[in-house]
């Protein structure tokens, strides 16, 4: 895992030096080499990393919409740029740099840690920074996936966001939800060892549907019962499916999703001047072959490749490292427990195996984890064989033993308890 994102999701869509160094994609070989080389780095597993996620609220009126004017004076030197574009954009301490969503969420992302116990400490000293600064305006930060108390509503004016919500709207609410309603935590980890890049690239997809169903948490929604588990997920995959859906398990992950990425639809293209509205339909292979892109500025380039690539939102995404994006925001006291568990299950290749033949019974069961959670007895019981699992490898994340044991126990009663309430 590289120490900064190779990829800019910037809402400006500015590259830097990347968009100095780029090359013209010349065609669809090209394009997937090229996806290839930058989207799996090979070696020992070495780092972690964690992006979180959060809606915020008025305290004293959770539904009460979200003044983006507030929300700047109340990050300061923090706020991002998309959000007020004189300032300076400071890291937090730890430095963490901090992001908003289109609805107003916040996001930390601090850089990758080789020990889980470094990273927990970051993210401890930059998220209290980060709610001391919202609880000094009058700001919360919301404890689920989605947000709870309010609708729907864009607060950040970018061309990003705008292409994308006049290109979601027709396909129904989903698009915009997710875009400004839901949080996220982002678990990152390093591919690993080629030999072994397919079996972690199974691992972490085939965790997807208990670890979803275990730790959802968004059934409410702008103030009603969805009567699902996980509102947030659900939001995400009914977007647009071709850039939405789990990535199909192969012997040769990269291959496979190196022509994902190429047969995916464009969702914009980045220009200096007009909107980044592009032709439905189009897909990246076909902009590198010269078919259907009239209107659009041409030939592609490596940049634009990397821009792309932040467009696909599966629940595992390959850019240099392996994003585990299916999780909901959990409460900020409570966000290491998945990470933790999801290190001790990849810590060795054997518990990597075995986390494989537990769930494959409950193998692509997306929807069901996401509509019914651990009321689903097959999820139930994977779940509870994954946290079994993961509590006997916690002693391999290299946290204190005090820690360990209050993660365990906590995620025992998870386990139990999660299904209970359904």
């Amino acid at each position: 895992m590289t120490a900064v994102r190779p990829f800019s999701e910037s809402p400006d869509g500015a590259g830097g030096v990347a968009e100095l160094a780029a090359k013209v994609i010349s065609d669809r070989a090209a394009g997937e080499a090229y996806v290839a080389s930058v989207c799996f780095k090979h070696g020992p597993p070495r780092l972690l990393g964690v992006e979180l996620e959060y809606t915020v609220h008025y305290a004293e009126d959770p539904s009460r919409p979200l003044d983006p004017r507030d929300l700047a004076r109340a990050l300061g030197a923090h706020a991002p740029r998309s959000l007020d574009p004189a300032s300076p954009g400071q890291p937090l301490p730890a430095g963490s740099p901090l992001t908003v969503e289109p609805g107003g969420q916040v996001e930390i992302s601090p850089l990758p840690q080789a020990r889980l116990a470094d990273l927990a400490e970051a993210v401890s000293t930059d998220l209290a920074r980060l709610t001391e600064l919202l609880a000094r305006a009058g700001f919360a930060l919301g404890e689920t996936g989605i947000d709870a108390f309010r609708r729907p509503a864009r607060v950040l004016d970018t061309p990003r966001y705008a292409t994308m919500e006049r290109r979601f709207r027709p396909r129904g609410p989903a698009g915009l939800t997710m875009m400004c309603s839901t949080a996220g935590l982002q678990i990152c980890v390093d591919s690993g060892e080629r030999a072994a890049l397919a079996q972690r690239w199974a691992a972490v997809h085939v965790l997807g549907p208990p670890l979803l169903a275990l730790f959802a948490n968004s059934r409410r929604h702008a103030g009603r019962d969805t009567g699902t588990a996980s509102a947030r997920w659900l939001a995400v995959r009914e977007t647009e499916r071709a850039r939405t859906f789990p990535t199909p398990l192969t012997d040769d992950p990269v291959t496979t999703w190196a022509r994902r990425v190429m047969d995916t639809p464009l969702l914009l293209v980045r220009r200096p001047d007009g909107p980044w509205d592009v032709p439905e339909g189009v897909t990246f292979g076909d902009w590198a072959a010269g078919r259907g892109v009239d209107g659009l500025p041409g030939p592609p380039t490596t940049a634009d490749l990397d821009y792309h690539l932040t467009t696909l939102f599966p629940p595992v995404r390959a850019h240099g490292y392996l994003e585990v994006r299916y999780l909901d925001a959990q409460p900020a006291h409570r966000w290491l427990e998945p990470v933790a568990l999801l290190s001790a299950l990849l810590a060795r290749p054997s518990t990597v195996d075995r986390v494989r033949e537990i769930c494959e019974p409950v193998a692509g069961r997306w929807e069901e984890a996401a509509r019914r959670g651990l009321a689903d007895p097959a999820l139930a019981s994977a779940a509870r064989k994954v946290v079994e699992l993961g509590c006997a490898e916690l002693g391999r994340t290299g946290l204190q033993p005090g820690r360990i044991g209050e993660i365990g126990e906590s995620l025992q009663g998870l386990a139990r308890t999660r299904g209970e309430k359904w």
